[in-house]
């Protein structure tokens, strides 16, 4: 026995298949280029994931008697459902570039305990741009929010791979925003990988007693050989300029990727680089020598970011491309420069 599709549910499901792409069965029927079947994919996931968020709104409207209430519910579902479709179409067009970068071959990293080492008191290569010494700390600052990192002495073995643990808390306006836990492997030639991450974000809402912070998420929570999770090259201890790699593999979860831009920045040297960046910071810290990347998301086309490293000092400055919103180092333990960090 047939039912009728509530109009509201055929509103959406017009709208879905308006916005609906080639289903990816029929647009890689034959191919065999790994990325873009990875990519299309990843596309269906995501319209799965809206259709599903859709169904729950709609139950979720549907259960409130007031009809003027309800009504204003189910059009900010339809709008919410629209804009989720857009966004899995935008993350699908950000996809392709990506497999434009890194090739179209899958995506295997050789991820060999023979290559890394254990001891992380004794690295063979350590890495000049990302530091791993056991209780080494930075401190990052973005207007009121505070961003508290501290490489802990505890190790986890993931995969086979002796990974360092670093502990990562976040406050905005006092208040703690997230917490997460960082799996860091070196390897014997340098390179320091990405073997995963354990987050935590949490919110505090007006009116309870006591003002605790609540967990509210995991999202880009991943671990390398879990769920089809792979690590990535977190920061290459070589890099060259135009150099892509992955720097995690979780699809549609976490999808990390870096470009090098620069080996030899200084500023004032390349315009472009110098947008947004706090010259003192720049000028106390870079002598022809740091290294600048663009690291970028799928899954979000708009989120570019420029991230600056000094040898000897790591990550000390992230510009956000798109709205120029500065994260800067403002206070350190790992060289006699953490004491001379200009204020934002």
């Amino acid at each position: 026995m047939s039912h009728p599709i509530p109009k509201e549910r055929a509103l959406f499901l017009t709208l879905a298949a308006v916005l609906a792409l080639t289903p990816p069965a029929i647009a890689c029927a034959g191919a065999k280029k790994t990325c873009a079947a990875t990519a299309a994919a990843a596309l269906a996931a995501c319209k799965d994931s809206a259709d599903s968020d859709l169904n729950n709104a709609i139950g979720i409207c549907k259960n409130t008697s007031d009809k003027s209430e309800q009504k204003s519910c189910l059009a900010d579902a339809r709008s919410t459902f629209k804009d989720d479709v857009d966004s899995c179409r935008e993350q699908r067009r950000a996809r392709a570039d990506v497999c434009d970068l890194v090739g179209q071959g899958p995506y295997e990293p050789a991820f060999d305990p023979n290559d890394f080492d254990t001891n992380f008191a004794s690295l063979t290569h350590p890495n000049p741009f990302f530091p791993l010494d056991i209780g080494s700390q930075w401190t990052f600052a973005s207007g009121d929010e505070i961003d508290h990192v501290q490489i802990t002495p505890k190790t986890k073995l993931i995969d086979g791979v002796t990974c360092l643990v670093s502990h990562d808390e976040v406050t905005t306006a006092g208040q703690l925003t997230e917490k997460t836990d960082d799996w860091f492997a070196q390897a014997k030639n340098g390179d320091t990988w990405y073997c995963g991450e354990d987050t935590a974000q949490y919110e505090s809402f007006p009116g309870d007693a006591p003002q605790e912070p609540e967990l509210v998420g995991i999202e880009g929570a991943f671990k390398a050989g879990r769920d089809g999770d792979l690590p990535g090259i977190l920061v290459l201890a070589s890099p060259t300029v135009g150099a892509v790699h992955r720097q995690e593999f979780s699809l549609n979860n976490a999808e990390d990727n870096a470009e090098v831009l620069s080996t030899t920045y200084a500023f004032g040297e390349d315009p472009d680089l110098d947008t947004n960046v706090p010259q003192a910071l720049a000028e106390l810290l870079c002598a022809g020598d740091c290294m600048v990347t663009r690291e970028f998301s799928a899954l979000e086309p708009d989120g570019d970011e420029r991230k600056y490293y000094a040898p000897g000092i790591g990550d000390f400055l992230e510009i956000e491309v798109a709205t120029g919103t500065v994260t800067q180092l403002v206070d350190c333990n790992v060289d006699p420069r953490c004491a001379m960090l200009p204020e934002p």
